[in-house]
């Protein structure tokens, strides 16, 4: 398992005094809702939680469902997220999703100021925290967050990966 942390260095091992063992739960459920959008959609999902660590928003990927370019899992709960907290700022939250943010959603949390972000498989093409690019680090990003990576990342990238094969099959 590798750890991409607030310094940006990875890590195989994880650092003492770091239990993110907390996250493997949440992870196990995102993982579960994505089997079931999988049905319709591209396998994504992402929940915020709040300073509390209760769930104040949820969403999954909707682009085609909704033929929407910005329907993506972090967007949806973020917009969510938003309306119940009435605020735009989640300086104190956390966001898990089961891959990590693209560039547009690396961005919009940086906007939102999103306290921390955990995600489950790296995306080499088109990550924005990490496995493509990091905007997190970039010097116009004004918000620092902390950003840990690689949880439950081989279940992550199976549904995935199992997810593109059968649309390939199905051309």
């Amino acid at each position: 398992m590798r750890y991409i942390y607030e310094n940006g260095n990875r890590n195989n091992d994880q650092p003492k005094g770091t239990n993110n063992s907390k996250y493997f739960k949440w992870m196990r459920s995102i993982l579960k809702r994505s089997l079931e959008i999988g049905k319709v959609e591209l396998p994504i999902c992402s929940i915020i939680l709040d300073k509390r660590g209760r769930c104040i928003g949820r969403g999954v990927n909707r682009r085609n469902i909704n033929k929407d370019p910005l329907g993506h899992a972090e967007i949806m709960a973020l917009r969510q997220a938003s309306l119940i907290k009435n605020d735009w700022r989640f300086n104190e939250c956390i966001i898990i999703t089961n891959l990590e943010p693209c560039t547009m959603c690396a961005s919009a949390l940086i906007q939102a100021r999103m306290g921390k972000v955990v995600f489950g498989a790296y995306d080499k093409k088109r990550g924005g925290l990490g496995g493509s690019i990091d905007l997190s680090k970039h010097k116009s990003s004004h918000h620092k967050m902390e950003i840990i990576g690689g949880i439950l990342e081989d279940e992550c990238s199976q549904v995935l990966k199992l997810w593109f094969k059968k649309l390939r099959t199905q051309k």
